[in-house]
């Protein structure tokens, strides 16, 4: 399991400069508008998508787990607790087809609890997450 952290940034070529060598790593995935990072230590998907425009930099939080039966547990846990704000799903979404759920917070912040289940999908992707 690991924490990501989708944050609108204003220069994508800055940022993943920056974050690259923040964490000592080079970006998982890059497409126009888009990048991110799967970092070891610490646990951390970090994702940037290019928004000069945005009024927030926050885009989105989430935890992403790495099998059926923690995304199982953590879609029962936020279900039972009336938390979610959608229905599990699988989509193509940040590049890549995902099983998840959404919450959100009382402030407003995004949270998605979610499973890649194919990180190279070949249909073209879609903006779900941004």
């Amino acid at each position: 399991m690991r924490l990501q952290l989708a944050l609108n940034v204003s220069n994508l070529e800055r940022a993943v400069a920056y974050y690259s060598r923040l964490f000592g790593v080079a970006p998982h995935k890059r497409k126009p508008g888009y990048a991110n990072f799967a970092i070891d230590d610490p646990a951390l998907k970090l994702v940037l998508f290019e928004k000069p425009e945005a009024k927030e930099r926050l885009n989105h939080l989430g935890v992403e787990v790495f099998d059926e039966a923690s995304l199982d547990a953590s879609i029962d846990r936020v279900q039972s607790s009336d938390l979610a704000a959608t229905r599990r799903s699988t989509s193509v979404c940040c590049h890549a087809e995902q099983d998840k759920i959404w919450s959100v917070a009382p402030d407003g912040e995004r949270w998605e609890f979610y499973r890649i289940v194919d990180d190279a999908p070949e249909r073209k992707s879609t903006a779900c997450c941004a």
